[in-house]
């Protein structure tokens, strides 16, 4: 198979670069890529973003959140993270199967010595261990397959990036994706990392002799468009999140509260406030100030701050009460 070479390590451009192609480049035989990514939270398309991140961890970290077109779950990718990329010319989606694009990466890794074992869905192990998870997307004739292999990521990252904000189970769930998962470089001790993506491309290359597919300069515009204006946007990687209803209750000195939210396309449809607290003035009086908002707490607060005179919710803080719009309680 021919290669194609991406550009660098942001996640946005990667990410836009797997879709474009997928619709785009149309090729008369598979052709492949292996990337890699900086820290990023990679979400499944029909996932719940603000369901899936630990959100103040995302921030305080610069772990890139970005929406892939394919299914499946949230992924994290790091630079310890290597991503590869099939691009297939399949005549109907009916005779697709997982197993079927999973075993060229399979053979790969066998003939750089690893005996990694294709298991459930979507896998691929070694002893036991997952070090490997895919997914798949049809389009125009067309399958993109596209996984990643663990080489030695950051597990502790992984962990926080993702939706645990509790810092009780923070060290139990690091144990217990230490004892599913597995780093490659600990079964392949005579390869560093860039020997073992230069052996991959050997092998996938039929020992080089397929080389590379160079893309066009308009090709390459066309994929840097596809990251400005779809997937490095708000809209795209959380407005398009499905409908949800957000819950959350705390206890202040000024009273308790509960809040309970809809949310559609990312932004605030319904709210109601509920508790014991000691309003001065009704908040239902701007309750319609709420609605289309950013469902984000950063975007509460400035509705709060505004009204801040009215003492609606009493002598609650407006940052304490912009806390309880962290998505930490999704049904």
């Amino acid at each position: 198979m021919q290669f194609i070479t991406y550009e660098g390590n942001d996640a946005y451009q990667n990410i836009a670069m797997d879709s474009w192609l997928l619709y785009n480049l149309k090729p008369e035989k598979p052709v492949f890529s292996l990337w890699q990514n900086k820290r990023a939270v990679i979400v499944g398309r029909n996932q719940n973003t603000f369901a899936e991140v630990n959100q103040d961890y995302i921030n305080a970290n610069d772990v890139q959140v970005v929406r892939r077109v394919s299914g499946g779950g949230a992924v994290y990718h790091d630079m310890g993270n290597i991503c590869f990329t099939f691009f297939v010319p399949v005549s109907s989606s009916a005779g697709v199967n997982f197993e079927q694009f999973v075993k060229p990466m399979y053979d790969a890794l066998h003939a750089v010595g690893l005996n990694a074992k294709i298991t459930g869905r979507n896998d691929l192990e070694i002893d036991g261990k997952k070090i490997s998870g895919n997914a798949q997307r049809y389009a125009g004739g067309y399958l993109m397959h596209h996984g990643t292999l663990l080489w030695n990521s950051d597990v502790e990252a992984m962990i926080r990036s993702l939706n645990v904000s509790d810092e009780k189970f923070v060290s139990k769930a690091a144990k217990s994706v230490r004892t599913r998962v597995g780093m490659i470089k600990d079964y392949a001790p005579d390869l560093d990392l860039q020997k073992f993506l230069d052996s991959l491309q050997y092998y996938l290359t039929d020992e080089g002799k397929d080389g590379e597919l160079i893309l066009t300069d308009e090709q390459r515009n066309g994929i840097h468009e596809w990251r400005d204006n779809q997937f490095s946007t708000w809209n795209w990687n959380y407005g398009e999140s499905p409908k949800f209803t957000f819950t959350n209750h705390a206890k202040f000195t000024g009273g308790s509260i509960d809040v309970n939210i809809n949310v559609t396309a990312g932004k605030i449809t319904d709210i109601d406030f509920v508790g014991d607290f000691l309003g001065i003035r009704d908040w239902r009086d701007i309750k319609d100030e709420f609605i289309g908002v950013t469902f984000d707490p950063a975007e509460v607060f400035k509705v709060l701050e505004k009204n801040k005179e009215g003492q609606y919710f009493g002598t609650i803080e407006n940052e304490e009460l912009s806390e309880l719009f962290k998505a930490d309680k999704l049904i």
